[in-house]
Parts: structure tokens; C-alpha cells; sequence
């Protein structure tokens, strides 16, 4: 028994190809910060990695110094990585609304308030995700000062 060929006309693709246009160029805007985010987490773990023996090594003030850093840097890894968390699930509800999308086009179920839902909830992910993004930064920079003396440093001069 054949069942009946289910026809779509080619405007209804269109149309649909149309709307999941906007969805997509967010997906790829996702993907460009998650790079960012990786680059950032992946320079925090070499710096980790790079004051570990000098912290194991250390005693008295330069220890202390250095495990100031060191739970510094913690704090920023973990504040990466809730941005990459964030992001991850923003992409994959935003997805998902390309998938409805679609769908919805070719069969109309009526998926426009989950459609909406998803939507609003994957830009509260990357607005969230950018905040601790934002906050992480904003400590990296703070922990980086440049100490006043070498800004206002004169060379020695020779007679």
C-alpha cells in the first residue's frame, strides 16, 4: 500500500528558509564568543599552570602573593566557564527554534508560543552568559595592574 506523496510547495521552503535566517546568524554569533570564551579559559589555564610550582615553591609574602593569584585565577575559570555553559545552552535553545521553525512551516502545529518561549529564553542565556563573561574580564584587568612605580619609572642616569 503507497501512501499519498506529501507535497510542500517550494514557497513554503522559502518562507521557512526566511525565518530560520535570523535564528541562524545568533547561532553563529554564539559560536565567534565561544571562541573568544575558549582563547580567554585556555590563557587563564596557562597561567595556572605557570604559577603552580611557583606557588608550591614560595613561602612568606611571595606565597601569599601568589595564592591571592592563584584563587584569583580560580574564580575566573570558573566564571569562564559558566559563560561557555550559558552559551552552550543558549545555542541549543536557539536550535531548537530554528527546528520549530521549520517544522512548523511544513506540518502547522501550533508551536508559536513555544517558539517565543524558546527564543526569549536562549537570549536570557547569552545575556546572562555575556554578564559573566563581563564580570570575568573586569577581574582579569583588575588583577593585571601595572604597579605605579613602573609607570613613573626613570631610567638611572650614567654620568
Amino acid at each position: 500500500m503507497l501512501q499519498p506523496e506529501i507535497y510542500i510547495p517550494l514557497t513554503t521552503v522559502g518562507d521557512s528558509v526566511r525565518l530560520a535566517v535570523a535564528p541562524v546568524f545568533l547561532i553563529t554569533g554564539i559560536g565567534a564568543f565561544l571562541n573568544v570564551c575558549a582563547s580567554r579559559l585556555s590563557r587563564i589555564v596557562d597561567r595556572s599552570r605557570e604559577i603552580e610550582p611557583k606557588l608550591l615553591a614560595a613561602r612568606g609574602a611571595e606565597h601569599d602573593r601568589l595564592l591571592a593569584e592563584m584563587r584569583t585565577i580560580d574564580r575566573r575559570m570558573s566564571l569562564v566557564s559558566t559563560a561557555i555553559t550559558l552559551s552552550v545552552v543558549a545555542a541549543v535553545l536557539t536550535s531548537l527554534v530554528v527546528t520549530l521553525l521549520f517544522a512548523a512551516s511544513m506540518i502547522e502545529p501550533r508551536v508559536g508560543v513555544a517558539i517565543a518561549i524558546l527564543f526569549i529564553a536562549a537570549t536570557l542565556f547569552i545575556a546572562t552568559s555575556f554578564t559573566f563573561f563581563l564580570v570575568e574580564t573586569r577581574l582579569g584587568a583588575r588583577s593585571v595592574r601595572v604597579p605605579r612605580e613602573l609607570i613613573h619609572h626613570q631610567p638611572d642616569e650614567d654620568d
